[in-house]
């Protein structure tokens, strides 16, 4: 019996300090690597927008209970066009998509900031030959199919779910953006 209350006590002893070693980290770790992040959105932001000359933060949303943000790109005091943060639901996590947008409402790029698919297979979503199929789409044109030679957003083989987590977080995206900004004149 004093053998099994040893035992106990020598594991709670050791939950505790594990427990008190591993908060001290993350106190000290968490505000760098939130700055870090930070600046690693605001250098993607400047990437999908090289012309403008101020990139200000319009809003906040909550596209699938995440935190997401909307900014306008200017040039010489006038809006050239849009950028926001957004997410998707994929087969393993929530992707983190970054959509451009031109004053005209039509996408100029996406990029993915972040995800947790599977390496290999639901990473295909970072490959240039899929981001590229959103380039110059207007809301009213983003929609996953699965057939070729469409001017649709062609799903990747073996990737449906990544595939449309990225197209209905650009797609709600757009929306955003159509709902905030209408189409310009």
């Amino acid at each position: 019996m004093k053998d099994m209350i040893k035992i106990t006590l020598s594991l709670v002893v050791i939950f505790i300090a594990a427990g008190i070693i591993m908060t001290s980290v993350f106190a000290i770790t968490a505000p760098v690597i939130k700055v870090a992040k930070e600046k690693e959105e605001k250098e993607a932001r400047q990437k999908m927008m090289p012309d403008a000359e101020n990139i200000t933060e319009a809003g906040i949303w909550e596209p699938y209970g995440k935190r997401g943000k909307y900014f306008e790109g200017k040039k010489e005091g006038k809006t050239i066009g849009y950028l926001v943060s957004t997410y998707g639901k994929g087969y393993s996590s929530y992707i983190n998509i970054l959509v451009s947008a031109g004053k005209d409402l039509k996408i100029k790029s996406i990029n993915i900031l972040g995800h947790g698919e599977t390496p290999g297979l639901g990473d295909e979503i970072e490959k240039d030959y899929f981001k590229k199929q959103f380039e110059d789409k207007a809301l009213e044109q983003i929609e996953l199919v699965k057939a070729e030679g469409t001017d649709k957003i062609q799903a990747i083989s073996g990737v449906t779910i990544s595939s449309r987590a990225v197209t209905n977080g650009v797609k709600e995206a757009m929306k955003l953006l159509k709902e905030k900004y209408g189409v310009a004149q």
